[in-house]
């Protein structure tokens, strides 16, 4: 009888709560609707925002939205896209209903940015983040003519690239291979190496990326560990309604060294691509596949390099308030490695006491294999227009081989990761992103052993306007243990406030401050290497403490000053500690070795500003962004102090672009002062000189056909990043897309 009685109270609230849930889906509605603007052209990537919800999404390439699960009622829909200005516009719903609206954009070179999410992993329309962040369009992607993401992102304001790693305001330098003390995301999934810590930038085609963020400065409040100096996002395309495909196809040449006793080939050196890709959607599923290989001879010798890739996406929306992506990436990559150049006596020297394009004899042959893949999938559930919930999951590998003539080596490194996050929007003022992060990573290496590494971390944000003001602030929790070892608890607070200093003008001018801790656990490589570099044995150090820093920012971006130009400045100062970098070490009595320690108590200050400018509207926009960098390093028990390696003191980017119809002209011009100081001075060959390079653009579009073309290094200008190793010479590279 009570068993009786028990069931049927269980079914009666079983059913009650189906009933409310009916009930609730049935009080609303979906949202369809296109965005174009002005001439009629669909924008893609343009943000949907329902204000005050946990609402959004972007429209694909063909300007198409949905937003399901909409309140019935009286709804504020927001939308807005980098270059446009943005435009609200209030729905109508009843319960079970859909409609469809068409909205058209204006062109404003000078809108500010309508939404950031990497600042705090959520949406936010229309507010000003406190920390910077800058945003590589879909546009930028497509002008440039790039063939990986690194490329287009080396032209952003304060950042500068060293041989493949990332520096953002001089948080990184250059150590080869072993760290990056900026993380990548991918769609917000983590993507740094398991073992080594760095970044694979041709992890995925640039044709499958839609857009980059960049936040500069300490992300670890949210991102934790790696995020140290900052966090880039990659957002991969969504799946459009419908069936397209597209096709690229890249060929081009590399100049000649610029004076002849340096060249060292007769036959001319080429490179090019193929990327395909084709997809399917409708408003329940949807999924992308793409695939290409790339093969370059290289601008030294021994330098060529093939690789391989594909890749997929795909959706499913099993109710009208959950969504299941899944997607990845495996890449395949052959290599040739000129280690360093040729010093006298080391080739065929030709009477030169170096010979830059050159390598030395004994290093022939050398070559890297590559392989490396993702797999992430996530589920959202809306549970209200105004709570959330996401679960993802990731598995990312890596695994190189190096061949030498003396030794080859490998690793094999795997990352796995987990997260759960709540996303609230109680009221239109107010939103909270709480959640639960878990990593495990393993290598095996014959240099860096066989070993684990585990994190758990829990964090929190809040953001809230209190009248004028915005603030937002937050903290991560996180534990780490090595090999099954004692736990490490690290603690990363952060808080911001913006205020408008305009508060007529919808994109008015806002100050922004911020103040945040940072952190970086080493790497595995970096705790159990042991290998042979510059002739040296390099020895573990598993006793090595994760970097730390605290970072602050004032910052103000200003309203649009005579009608065509706003101007965005900050100054930013970052106190870290414990950083590590090797250290030459004598064992006596008369052996000396290279060990990684955590030794440098380092500033990092400076000013970092952007101007953008539009003379001509919709023909001519230009951009103009500096970064002053001021370094200091303390070795521990030691008074004296220097510069920080590998940062230059003075970053100047120049951009321009003209567009007449279908024709676009543009130009980039970047500069990096002689960096003041090198790794292991003394070891290596320091000369080094600035940073002079001029890259000339042009593009042609005609319905579903464009043509670009790319002049990098013009001028050929003869410079190098890290000792012993110049960057490429001139080349062109021609590019046609057609798309479906």
């Amino acid at each position: 009888m009570f068993l009786n009685l028990g069931t049927r109270v269980g079914g009666w609230g079983l059913g009650a709560l189906f009933l409310l849930q009916a009930t609730h889906l049935n009080a609303q509605g979906v949202v369809r609707g296109n965005v174009r603007d002005r001439q009629g052209d669909a924008i893609a990537g343009a943000s949907v925002v329902v204000r005050g919800t946990t609402l959004s999404t972007r429209t694909d390439r063909a300007g198409r939205f949905r937003l399901p699960t909409v309140p019935a009622g009286s709804v504020r829909i927001q939308v807005g896209a980098i270059g446009y200005a943005r435009v609200d516009t209030t729905v109508s719903l009843t319960g079970g209903d859909s409609t469809t609206v068409e909205l058209t954009l204006s062109f404003a070179p000078l809108a500010l940015p309508p939404v950031d999410i990497i600042s705090n992993k959520v949406p936010h329309f229309g507010d000003r983040p406190a920390t910077s962040v800058a945003q590589v369009t879909e546009q930028d992607l497509d002008r440039r003519a790039v063939a990986t993401v690194d490329e287009a992102i080396e032209h952003t304001p304060g950042i500068q690239f060293v041989n493949g790693q990332i520096n953002i305001r001089g948080s990184t330098g250059y150590v080869q291979g072993l760290n990056s003390r900026v993380l990548m995301t991918v769609d917000g999934v983590p993507m740094n190496q398991g073992d080594r810590g760095g970044i694979n930038w041709d992890l995925l085609a640039v044709d499958d990326i839609q857009s980059v963020e960049i936040l500069k400065g300490a992300g670890s409040s949210l991102y934790g560990s790696a995020a140290f100096g900052g966090v880039v996002n990659l957002t991969t395309r969504d799946i459009p309604t419908g069936s397209h495909t597209q096709a690229r196809l890249t060929g081009g040449l590399y100049g000649e060294p610029p004076h002849t006793v340096w060249q060292f080939r007769d036959e001319q050196a080429l490179h090019g691509s193929a990327d395909v890709s084709a997809s399917h959607g409708n408003d329940v599923l949807g999924g992308r596949i793409s695939g290409g290989f790339r093969h370059s001879d290289g601008y030294r010798e021994q330098d060529e390099r093939d690789h391989g890739h594909v890749a997929g996406k795909g959706w499913w929306q099993p109710a009208v308030n959950m969504r299941v992506d899944v997607s990845g990436s495996w890449a395949v990559d052959r290599y040739d490695v000129p280690l360093s150049w040729c010093n006298r006596g080391e080739c065929d020297d030709r009477g030169q006491v170096y010979q830059p394009y050159m390598i030395d004899t004994a290093e022939a042959g050398a070559r890297t294999d590559s392989r490396k893949g993702y797999l992430a999938a996530q589920v959202r559930r809306t549970v209200s227009p105004k709570f959330a919930w996401v679960a993802r999951g990731s598995w990312l590998r890596t695994h190189f081989t190096d061949v030498r003539r003396s030794a080859s080596e490998f690793s094999v490194g795997d990352r796995f990761g987990a997260e759960v996050r709540v996303e609230s929007h109680p009221d239109s003022s107010r939103t909270a992103v709480v959640g639960a992060e878990g990593t495990m990573s393993d290598v095996t290496s014959d240099i860096f052993g066989v070993h684990s590494q585990s994190e758990f971390a829990a964090y929190g944000q809040s953001d809230q306007r209190v009248g004028p003001l915005g603030v937002s602030g937050g903290a991560r929790l996180d534990f780490m243990a090595v090999d099954g070892g004692s736990l490490t608890a690290f603690i990363s607070p952060r808080i911001g406030v913006t205020i408008p200093t305009d508060r007529r003008a919808r994109d008015g001018g806002v100050l922004r401050a911020s103040v945040g801790r940072g952190f970086r656990a080493p790497t595995m490589a970096e705790r159990f290497v042991r290998t042979v570099a510059l002739g040296f044995q390099i020895v573990p150090n598993p006793t090595l403490r994760p970097e730390q820093a605290w970072s602050f920012e004032l910052g103000h971006i200003s309203p649009p000053l005579f009608g065509f130009m706003r101007i965005d400045a900050a100054a930013f100062w970052t106190d870290a500690r414990d950083l590590i970098e090797p250290q030459v070490l004598l064992i006596p009595p008369d052996t000396v070795v290279i060990q990684l320690q955590n030794v440098v108590r380092a500033r990092l200050a400076g000013i970092d500003a952007s101007i953008i400018a539009a003379p001509i509207p919709q023909r001519l926009i230009a951009t103009l962004g500096y970064t002053y960098l001021s370094t200091s390093r303390r070795l521990s028990g030691d008074s004296t102090s220097g510069p920080l390696a590998f940062r230059p003191r003075h970053l100047l980017t120049l951009g321009a672009d003209y567009t007449l119809g279908a024709l676009g002209v543009g130009a980039d011009f970047r500069y990096a002062s002689r960096p003041e100081s090198v790794e292991l001075e003394g070891f290596v060959d320091s000369r080094r000189v600035a940073m002079n390079v001029l890259d000339l653009r042009g593009s042609w579009r005609r319905g579903p056909v464009e043509i670009r073309f790319l002049a990098a290094n013009v001028l050929n200008y003869v410079y190098n990043l890290v000792p012993e190793t110049l960057a490429p010479v001139r080349t062109a590279t021609l590019t046609a897309v057609w798309s479906h």
